[in-house]
């Protein structure tokens, strides 16, 4: 999937791709957990799975996403619920992602740890709601 520097960022449509999420995906760090997970967000919809992986801390970041084999899912919003920062070097972020399989509506509701570790914000885990 290829967005322009016009196109909507998949985290908020209100904000051009090229203003939100591509800085971080280019390798800017993420200055917060909130920006950290829309970025994550806008990378499930583009199917960045090497940048999805590389924002995974090490303890629990998987082998392999898959998402390229993934055509059946369609991402169709985020909502932010909350973010709290809950220690200097820790934080969680509470969304709603609504998305189709296969012409089925669905929603992945989940509270997300994040932690930084070397001036970088990584995604811990996440508890569905």
């Amino acid at each position: 999937m290829n967005f322009s520097i016009q196109s909507a960022c998949p985290c908020n449509p209100q904000v051009p791709y090229a203003k939100c999420c591509k800085q971080y995906h280019e390798g800017v760090a993420a200055p917060d957990a909130q920006s950290l997970m829309r970025s994550r967000y806008s990378a499930y919809v583009m199917r960045l799975e090497e940048y999805l992986l590389s924002t995974w801390h090490a303890d629990t970041r998987p082998a392999k996403l898959n998402l390229k084999e993934d055509t059946d899912t369609k991402w169709l919003g985020l909502q932010l619920k909350r973010f709290v920062v809950t220690a200097p070097n820790q934080a969680i972020v509470e969304f709603v992602a609504r998305y189709k399989i296969g012409g089925k509506a669905e929603r992945l509701h989940e509270i997300s740890q994040f932690v930084r570790q070397d001036g970088r914000w990584y995604y811990l885990s996440g508890t569905h709601q």
